[in-house]
């Protein structure tokens, strides 16, 4: 049976794992009572048998047994006439906030204990309380808002389908007097019906009507005492009403982007109370967020009733243990005053959700429930052995065919230098973009591991869907089946190449291979972990656009990935040259390097990554006016400049380029240390509990952390081999740099871990648990 403290620790909300009751703490406190009552019982029992043991010991022993069990019978039954204890709810003046007091009726023998108890049992019985209180208000609160939202958005999609309505029946009286026209020169016949004209003049009512509503909701039509008055030139409706669509497309973004201009750069801004003209797309985007909001509203219902069950439980088991220990019977008076207190006897949170379903399955369902709940309540996936099996069968057929790989390597003396040069020039840089990106999928499968095995929400932070979300069983399987194919294929290469089969062909195979990773990649069936391919192309494509869509934790994280995997690019340009240029078929190497554009393209290739985290400081310090944003893509240009110096070295060794390398990576080395541990990290903090960390520390072993700075430092040093030159013939030098990029991305996966870390003690720190959707009506006056 597991235990309750174990089983508290597995369901609580992470981010409001500090307003849930302290267990732990109170069960140190039962420990005490537990501890004073057998010292006090041992001293007594050594009273007793000081004149030895007596023939009437037994006799005495069922005595006071019998007498204890009447006793308990008896309290039971009384139980009304004599309480144990009192709790007390006092009101404070200055708001509603209750808070309650215990008072001890009777004598314990380990009164100090007991009183001890009861005080931090009455604390944080009313540190839930008001956190209850305080979140139920919030939610609340957002509940009215989004009610007025929507209310907004239906009385606008009324006006809009009316108008198009109209514009439809319009035309179609143009084409019905058109027709007679043709048929009759009477002047009679160009006359409206009586019943069209009724017809358009109830439509008109009730748009009025429509109107009203929005303006009792704060959205004031231009001239809404008539209706032609709300029509611009072009027939589109026009509010002192603004939409607020956020710029998360390259569409958007340049819109907001060239009305910043307009109104700031050229001096012209809109006129007071022009207002925003409405039209369906922008009605779907609002409708779109609005659904967001409810779906978020919900989640966080459903965490505050998660939230006053597992108290009320806590305070259950807590009670049944101080009752054993103590040999009374408290817990009935005290669970009765839990029972009585805000987060156990309020309903107001059930009524909202019940409400919360009621809309969302009318308005954004089509009043299918079904389809209503797999949005508000999505069923996560099931764990699969098959998946932990097939992972175990990888593993070693990876293990298997690597072996097979290195006895074939060396029987057939690849990496001799003065056999095998067009290998390692050609063959192996392919090999070498699968093993870097297998080794980092392994290192992103072990951060999910650990991440859930310390309780950090990374599918919160991350904005990731938890019934499509990444597992890090799933992760394992993909890396252990990836470097199965990889070293498969190397050693069928190997095998070919010692079968004298035509070398064009046999060079072929990486490039085969890399085109089904490709093809799989972008495959549109619903195989092969879909949702997670297209996530990671969809953040793929928002990296590379930066800095025009908008940018989320997910986007800049992967963009630091990709600052960790420049060797990778850098490979598959080469894989690219020798294969479209031709030189798989006459295996002369060398064409692609001495290229110049090839030697361009390894500058443009080095900056990107930087210059694509660079922009997304931009764009987030756009969104935020955060100078910090800025400062941070001050540390993506130092590395661009130091990355540049270091390949113009490469080429022209002089002092010069010597010194200018010294420089700008020390400047970029330090600056990125700085950004690791103090802003990424939140470590550092000379006035910390924890010297030089932060105060609060998910790993419980400090000593990991000091650790984890010092190897973070040694691998960002790494680029010291880039200037001291530790090679002495080609072969080596590959595997060198292979090794190299191989340190960086382990770096990279031992960062991964700590930056998410701080950013799920940031969000614990705020009680954050439920994503903020942004709403999209305000009014235009507020913009100020």
């Amino acid at each position: 049976m597991v235990k309750f403290s174990k089983e508290l620790e597995a369901q609580l909300i992470p981010e409001w794992k500090e307003a849930f009751v302290n267990y732990w703490q109170l069960k140190k406190h039962v420990k005490k009572i537990k501890l004073s009552r057998t010292n006090k019982q041992s001293a007594s029992a050594e009273f007793t048998h000081d004149f030895g043991r007596s023939i009437l010991d037994p006799i005495r022993f069922i005595a006071l047994k019998v007498a204890s069990t009447t006793k308990h019978f008896f309290t039971s039954s009384n139980n009304n006439t004599d309480e144990i204890i009192q709790v007390r709810s006092k009101s404070m003046d200055s708001d509603e906030e209750v808070l309650f007091q215990t008072e001890l009726l009777q004598l314990f023998s380990e009164e100090d204990e007991v009183r001890l108890f009861f005080e931090r049992l009455d604390e944080e019985l009313n540190k839930v309380n008001q956190f209850y209180k305080t979140k139920e208000s919030e939610f609340l609160e957002r509940g009215e808002i989004l009610n007025k939202q929507l209310q907004i958005l239906l009385d606008l999609k009324q006006i809009v389908g009316d108008r198009q309505r109209r514009r439809k029946s319009n035309a179609g009286g143009l084409l019905h007097r058109s027709s007679a026209s043709f048929s009759s020169t009477n002047s009679d016949s160009f006359s409206e019906n009586p019943a069209e004209l009724n017809d358009s003049s109830t439509e008109m009512s009730q748009t009025d009507e429509v109107i009203t509503a929005l303006e009792r909701n704060g959205v004031n039509f231009m001239n809404s005492a008539s209706s032609r008055a709300m029509m611009t030139k072009k027939g589109k409706p026009k509010v002192a009403m603004r939409i607020d669509i956020p710029a998360t497309t390259p569409a958007r973004t340049i819109s907001a982007v060239t009305s910043m201009l307009w109104e700031d750069l050229v001096n012209h801004p809109k006129k007071e109370g022009s207002g925003d003209f409405i039209n369906r797309k922008k009605i779907q985007c609002a409708e779109k967020m609005i659904r967001s909001a409810f779906v978020e509203l919900y989640r966080g219902l459903g965490l505050l009733k998660t939230y006053s069950s597992l108290n009320m439980v806590a305070f259950t088991k807590i009670l049944k243990k101080f009752d054993k220990v103590s040999n009374q019977q408290a817990s009935a008076s005290y669970l009765k005053a839990v029972k009585r207190s805000h987060f156990i006897s309020s309903d107001k949170v059930v009524r909202l959700m019940d409400e919360v379903e009621s809309i969302f399955t009318k308005h954004f369902a089509n009043n299918d429930r079904k389809k209503a709940m797999k949005f508000l309540r999505p069923q996560q996936q099931k764990n699969s052995h098959m998946v932990t099996f097939f992972v175990g069968l990888f593993t070693g057929s990876f293990v298997s065919l690597f072996s097979v790989y290195i006895i074939l390597a060396h029987l057939s003396g690849i990496f001799s230098p003065s056999k095998e040069i067009a290998y390692m020039e050609t063959v192996y840089p392919v090999f070498s973009v699968f093993a870097l990106l297998s080794l980092h999928l392994f290192l992103y499968g072990c951060n999910l591991f650990m991440w859930k095995a310390t309780r950090i929400n990374y599918h919160f932070i991350f904005e990731f869907a938890p019934s499509t979300a990444l597992k890090y069983r799933d992760a394992f399987l993909i890396c252990t089946t990836f470097m199965t194919s990889v070293v498969g294929a190397m050693v069928i290469h190997l095998l070919l190449r010692a079968g004298r089969f035509s070398p064009s062909h046999v060079d072929t195979i990486p490039g085969i291979l890399l085109l089904i990773f490709i093809a799989l990649l972008v495959c549109p069936f619903d195989i092969f972990y879909r949702p997670t391919r297209y996530c990671f192309l969809r953040i793929i494509r928002n990296i590379i656009c930066s800095p025009l869509y908008k940018v989320l934790m997910v986007d800049f994280f992967m963009a630091d990935q990709l600052t960790s995997q420049i060797p990778l690019l850098r490979h598959l340009e080469s894989t690219a040259c020798y294969f479209l240029a031709g030189s798989f078929k006459t295996h002369e190497y060398a064409t692609c390097k001495n290229g110049k554009l090839y030697r361009q393209l390894a500058y443009v290739i080095s900056f990107l990554p930087y210059y694509w985290r660079a922009m997304q400081c931009a764009r987030r310090w756009f969104d935020e006016s955060d100078l910090n944003h800025l400062a941070n893509m001050g540390k993506y240009v130092s590395a661009m400049v130091a990355a540049g110096a270091r390949l113009t070295y490469a080429t022209q060794s002089n002092h010069l380029w010597f010194s200018v390398v010294l420089v700008t990576s020390v400047v970029a080395t330090v600056y990125q240390l700085y950004w690791d541990f103090v802003k990424d990290w939140g470590l550092l903090n000379p006035n910390s509990r924890n010297p030089w960390l932060r105060d609060d520390l998910i790993l419980k072993n400090k000593s990991i952390y000091y650790l984890s700075i010092a190897l973070n430092v040694v691998l960002r040093v790494a680029w010291i081999e880039s200037i001291m030159r530790f090679r002495i013939n080609p072969v080596e030098t590959h595997l060198l740099d292979f090794f190299l990029a191989s340190l960086e991305v382990i770096r990279r996966g031992h960062w991964n871990f700590y930056r998410l870390e701080n950013e799920h003690l940031n969000n614990v720190g705020k009680f954050r648990a439920v994503k903020t959707v942004p709403l999209p009506f305000r009014d235009a006056d507020s913009d100020g």
